[in-house]
């Protein structure tokens, strides 16, 4: 079937299902329109059938966390493929009793929060390496937003069996699973699934997207490449340059993680752009390079991430909310080790939030503070 015409089966598929999962003739959106008002209802029709479209896509970025609503056709089929492309590795969580507790949804109406850790690894062969990217991600009860919290490498904590140790050390003593535990100790919170990141297999999604557009806040330059201050496009092996560049920013690790986080939500926030979605050829490829890049654990099934896609309220990688672990500035270890010292009053602030599933309340404050977020600063 020629593109132009699956696209237009997928177009009348899309109507079985809304963003609520209610059926067709939901009256949410328009319920205040005039009968005769066509122009605004036409525009409340492109804005539903935009995030209808960008539903199940988004079950597949579940793991990274994007928003979306169900959909069906040939993009259904395609999506359903590139799920079954996740792998999935049951030795990636850990096992055994823990402390840490699941957050309380706010509102007796909303969902179950939900937390995920992020993870990519400097590995390189047998050895096993140290975790390169570790991010955290909080799903809010009423799914409108996703928290992505970056945590530096060189952050000083315990590390249970290890005693005290940079966080980032978790992951060569005893993989995903004790960086798993780790997080669940510092932050007190159960963390239901985690998912390792192929980064330079997930950065080929700048090439799949055409490019990603960031705001770069620091001039630099890294080899042959040179990014200067402001809004760049960047794809491919410039890409993930620009986001393992640590030496020469002014603070380093800290910037290096705000420009993964950036160069996330800017992949996000091409995802969900009609460019992708209204293209079958581009979406496929989108789905497709996405699943390839990453591994979740066994109880991350793809009927749970179609589940999480399609209770999402999320429009645009606006609604992608960025956030660093909270520090105390830098320090040197009893062993001699440059580390980051963390703050511990600023840590339990977020962490309670998420507990109680107050997270939008605390962004109020979080995105002008320097502690959480380097934009405050």
């Amino acid at each position: 079937m020629p593109e132009d015409e699956r696209f237009g089966a997928m177009r009348e598929g899309v109507q079985e299902v809304d963003a609520t999962g209610d059926q067709p003739g939901h009256q949410d959106d328009d319920r205040f329109l005039a009968e005769d008002d066509s122009e605004a209802r036409g525009q409340v029709r492109d804005r539903r059938n935009r995030r209808r479209a960008l539903a199940v896509m988004a079950g597949l970025l579940a793991v990274i966390l994007i928003a979306g609503l169900a959909i069906g056709g040939w993009y259904l089929s395609r999506i359903n493929s590139a799920l079954d492309k996740v792998k999935r590795d049951p030795s990636i969580m850990p096992t055994g009793d823990t402390t840490a507790v699941a957050p309380t949804p706010s509102d007796p109406k909303n969902k179950q929060p939900m937390t995920f850790v992020l993870l990519g690894s400097d590995s390189r062969g047998p050895d096993q390496g140290r975790s390169d990217v570790l991010m955290t991600a909080y799903v809010p009860g009423n799914r409108q937003h996703v928290y992505l919290t970056s945590y530096p490498r060189d952050l000083w904590v315990p590390i249970p069996g290890h005693g005290e140790a940079k966080i980032n050390a978790a992951y060569a003593f005893g993989g995903p699973a004790l960086t798993v535990s780790t997080v669940q100790d510092l932050t007190g919170i159960k963390m239901d699934h985690v998912a390792l990141i192929d980064f330079e297999r997930f950065i080929q999604l700048t090439e799949a997207l055409g490019g990603v557009t960031v705001n770069n806040k620091v001039a630099s330059k890294q080899g042959q490449y040179t990014f200067p201050k402001g809004k760049i496009t960047i794809r491919g092996k410039e890409a993930l340059v620009y986001v393992r560049q640590r030496h020469g920013l002014p603070n380093g690790d800290f910037d290096r993680a705000e420009r993964q986080r950036a160069v996330v939500q800017a992949i996000i926030g091409e995802m969900l752009s009609k460019g992708v979605v209204a293209n079958p050829k581009r979406f496929d490829e989108v789905a497709q390079t996405f699943a390839e890049s990453v591994t979740v654990d066994s109880g991350l099934t793809n009927e749970k991430i179609r589940s999480l896609a399609t209770s999402m309220r999320m429009n645009s990688g606006a609604d992608v909310r960025s956030l660093q672990a909270p520090s105390a500035g830098f320090g040197t270890s009893s062993d001699g080790q440059s580390i980051v010292k963390l703050d511990r009053p600023g840590l339990d602030d977020m962490t309670r939030a998420m507990k109680n599933d107050t997270m939008d309340t605390f962004w109020d404050k979080a995105q002008n503070d320097c502690r959480y977020t380097p934009s405050g600063c």
